[in-house]
């Protein structure tokens, strides 16, 4: 029976994403007749035409767990159409799970090719995840017990757990401490933890986009501030920087058939530094100068 009902709820998320992406790529909406019509086009529907009771269910789920909400335009052949379109383009939790499980939509349908789909692993101990999401829920402080590279001992911290953030296939805490700092943990390295009984209260100010959207990573309070930063993208580079920009304050301000300058406003920190050093001679600094010459200083020492 358990597995039963865990199966029925997989084939529900299916049935949710299938829903989102079809009308979402609907330019004037569809009606229910037009995505029957698709449905029933779908292995997943074994034939059948969705019923407007289950769509309806389907509805209310997909705007209470995404977010989005599917309106019905009366005046237009009752058809239906994401009314908040623009949640699809944020860097939201919902926008990250749907396309998370868009994506694992489409390979499950496709598990004969599994030998030819090559996938990255995310650093993440599910345990510990899911005992700091219970610390946030709860507003409890934790105990941590850390050890960072190249440290000879570990330290404990007691920490208001703020939030979680994912960069380069890694999971991070930002943690605040009792005198007001916050100080930012990599799950990987944290080896013990603790809830405790301490409650604590989120800084009504406190906003964990805007916390990190002068950062090109998670590398804070380290003194860096934020300035302008011009980069001259040559061959490929320009291309990828395009489709791939390195922050949301990006922006092109020259091109040639030789190369492209982007403009951003960011802390030059050493997150950011280290991805400048990875592209080589295919990406230059043309302002600040001190930038520059640290990014050479840098090229040296590694040439040697």
């Amino acid at each position: 029976m358990r597995i039963f009902v865990h199966m029925k709820h997989i084939d529900q998320f299916r049935e949710y994403i299938w829903l989102v992406n079809t009308i979402s790529r609907s330019r004037r909406g569809l009606t229910l007749s037009e995505l029957n019509e698709l449905w029933v086009e779908e292995e997943m529907s074994g034939g059948l035409p969705m019923a407007r009771s289950t769509f309806l269910r389907h509805k209310d789920a997909i705007e209470q767990m995404f977010g989005l909400f599917i309106e019905c335009d009366a005046h237009n052949a009752y058809r239906y159409y994401i009314g908040n379109e623009h949640v699809l383009q944020e860097n939201s939790v919902q926008n990250w799970l749907l396309s998370t499980l868009t994506v694992s939509n489409i390979i499950s349908g496709s598990l004969s090719m599994q030998q030819r789909i090559l996938l990255e692993n995310v650093t993440a101990d599910s345990r510990l995840l899911e005992q700091i999401l219970q610390a946030m829920r709860r507003n409890r402080r934790m105990e941590l017990h850390y050890r960072r590279y190249l440290a000879d001992e570990t330290k404990r911290y007691v920490v208001a757990p703020y939030c979680l953030k994912l960069f380069h296939q890694r999971w991070y805490l930002l943690g605040r401490l009792a005198d007001g700092q916050y100080r930012v943990f990599a799950l990987d390295r944290i080896l013990q933890t603790a809830i405790t009984a301490k409650t604590f209260t989120v800084d009504e100010y406190f906003d964990a986009e805007d916390f990190f959207s002068e950062c090109y990573g998670v590398v804070v309070g380290d003194g860096t501030q934020p300035e302008r930063i011009v980069l001259r993208a040559f061959g490929r580079e320009q291309f990828a920087l395009r489709d791939l920009p390195l922050h949301h304050t990006q922006r092109i301000v020259a091109s040639t058939d030789d190369h492209t300058d982007f403009e951003l406003t960011l802390r030059p920190t050493s997150d950011l530094k280290a991805f400048l050093l990875s592209r080589g001679r295919w990406l230059r600094v043309l302002h600040p100068q001190h930038l520059a010459d640290e990014i050479r200083r840098l090229h040296l020492e590694a040439a040697e």
